[in-house]
């Protein structure tokens, strides 16, 4: 208090002493001039001259500050949780200078971030029209072709039709997965959590894309033997899409006769962490911090030719957000990838 004390009152105190001293001398010259003069009177007008012209400079100096920060206020909404008018005036220009700096760091922040939204949504909209252009112009070709009189050869009927339902096979799966992941991003996708024997969950993975694996000689395996169960606290259903999403990717860029395992390990007291690891082609570093992110492709050209939606991964992250658990990924290229994400034990 003392401090804004000063800093309040010292310019009108020392504006009112310089006018008091001013005035004083002055009227002593005047009454002396007329051999008037008198110590008393003019001790008492001193006193009075200072009170007045402190009380008039640091009225009006704090009118016209308070105006003109009441308007820097209202134009660019410094205060969003206190109202000036409620506030006492104030002259502290220390106070007033913070303000207005983290103001001014407030809104760099601000704009950087819109900036960083804004080549976002350009990237996620121009990949987005791509990823939908492509099957739509593939489906499109077959069809046009089959009405120009392809369709009279047998052969190449079943072949182009087999073609477009590929290609709105992909359509399905782009849609679909676009639809789920804007359900996961703003909550609407409730989880069903129950208890549930993860290891028993993998093996019915494993057993879904043997096939798969098997058309590049990749072996789906354990790390070990697991004889007991491992209990987990999680949404089933979603748990398998995340371990169906993570091993396909393991296959499609795997090496072939190679392998991708799987791992289930303790992690802290309540928690279990389950990895998924593969001697693939591996992914540089470059590209991990975006890894995640909607439609994003290491390899541009291989990713299509391989299929898919090109959201499994950021699927698979928001699965595990909307777990309130974490999700990690280690890669070398050219050695191999394992991807590793956190689940809650039943108790």
């Amino acid at each position: 208090m003392q401090a804004k004390f000063k800093k309040s009152y010292r310019f009108a105190i020392k504006t009112s002493l310089y006018i008091t001293l001013y005035s004083t001398l002055l009227m002593s010259i005047f009454l002396y001039s007329f051999y008037i003069l008198k110590w008393m009177e003019v001790l008492v007008f001193s006193i009075c001259m200072f009170l007045f012209s402190f009380l008039i400079i640091q009225f009006r100096i704090e009118r016209f500050i308070y105006k003109r920060v009441k308007k820097i206020y209202d134009d660019l909404t410094l205060l969003e949780s206190t109202s000036l008018r409620k506030r006492s005036i104030t002259t502290d220009m220390h106070t007033l200078t913070q303000e207005i700096d983290k103001f001014a760091r407030d809104k760099k922040i601000e704009i950087e971030t819109l900036k960083v939204r804004e080549e976002y949504r350009k990237e996620f909209l121009g990949n987005v029209s791509h990823e939908l252009k492509t099957p739509l112009f593939t489906v499109q070709g077959y069809i046009l072709t089959l009405l120009d009189g392809a369709m009279n050869d047998k052969i190449i009927r079943e072949k182009y039709l087999l073609r477009a339902s590929k290609g709105i096979e992909r359509l399905g799966y782009i849609v679909n997965d676009l639809d789920m992941i804007t359900k996961l991003e703003v909550g609407d996708l409730s989880l069903k959590l129950e208890k549930f024997n993860i290891i028993e969950l993998v093996e019915n993975v494993f057993d879904m894309l043997e096939m798969k694996a098997s058309k590049k000689n990749i072996t789906l395996t354990f790390d070990m033997d697991y004889t007991n169960a491992v209990m987990v606290l999680a949404d089933k259903e979603r748990i398998q899409q995340v371990l169906a999403n993570l091993i396909v990717n393991s296959i499609k860029y795997g090496n072939n006769k190679g392998t991708t395992e799987v791992s289930i390990e303790n992690l802290i007291k309540n928690k279990v962490i389950v990895r998924v690891t593969d001697n693939g082609e591996g992914i540089s570093q470059e590209h991990l911090p975006r890894l995640f992110e909607r439609f994003y492709r290491v390899d541009k050209s291989g990713s299509r030719k391989e299929g898919g939606s090109g959201l499994g991964l950021s699927i698979v992250k928001h699965i595990i957000e909307a777990h309130e658990e974490k999700i990690y990924v280690e890669s070398e290229f050219n050695v191999g990838s394992e991807f590793s994400f956190t689940l809650e034990k039943a108790k």
